[in-house]
């Protein structure tokens, strides 16, 4: 089993910065590729980035050029820096950990407003 905890969320004015950070408890962090979902009121949750546990990474097209995701797996966490943000990615943020199975953290609100 897997508990995932999402923080670092907020409101940030457009063009701003915010960086997520997902700390999982359990063993094997390592072995799970670990990514970030969104989902905005009314849509569907759809797929931000992911890394693997080889560090290969993939990105959605939205997000290419300004978001970043990366993985300590010493402290069994993975982040996501989010640059040059937009009002379009408003959403709550999920982090994900999938190996043979799959855990979702609580989710963590961001906010892009002036």
């Amino acid at each position: 089993q897997v508990q995932l905890v999402e923080s670092g969320g907020g409101l940030v004015q457009p063009g701003g910065s915010l960086r997520l950070a997902c700390t999982a408890s359990g063993s094997a962090f390592s072995r799970y590729t670990m990514g970030w979902y969104r989902q905005a009121p009314g849509k569907q949750r759809e797929l931000v980035a992911h890394i693997t546990n080889g560090g290969d990474t993939i990105y959605a097209d939205f997000v290419k050029g300004r978001f970043t995701i990366s993985r300590d797996n010493a402290k069994s966490t993975v982040y996501l820096q989010m640059n040059s943000l937009k009002p379009e990615d408003t959403a709550v943020y999920y982090c994900n950990a999938y190996s043979l199975l799959e855990f979702w953290g609580q989710g963590t609100q961001v906010s892009v407003s002036s």
